[in-house]
């Protein structure tokens, strides 16, 4: 039974982990395109490449980027709240 609950953690850890990853190349994609975009609608001058590069330092210090971190938190939540009313309800 141990053992059992051992290798769902596991692969549960590996999966979240690539879904992890993938969501945050995503958006992280998907800031530097809208940097890119903003640097175009404003007629900006001077280092383009800097000034992306600064407001993708900015966004890794961001809020939204530390929410990414709840594709641990909500799933393992879940399993435990499916976990408990299954056992003791």
């Amino acid at each position: 039974m141990m053992l059992a609950l051992l290798r769902l953690a596991l692969v549960g850890f590996v999966i979240l982990t690539l879904v992890y990853v993938g969501v945050s190349i995503w958006s992280r994609q998907m800031r530097r395109r809208k940097l890119r975009r903003q640097w175009k609608d404003e007629g900006r001058t001077g280092d383009r490449d800097a000034w992306i590069r600064d407001g993708l330092e900015d966004y890794d210090d961001s809020f939204r980027r530390h929410l990414i971190l709840l594709v641990y938190i909500v799933p393992v939540a879940i399993i435990g709240l499916i976990i408990y009313a299954v056992n003791f309800m």
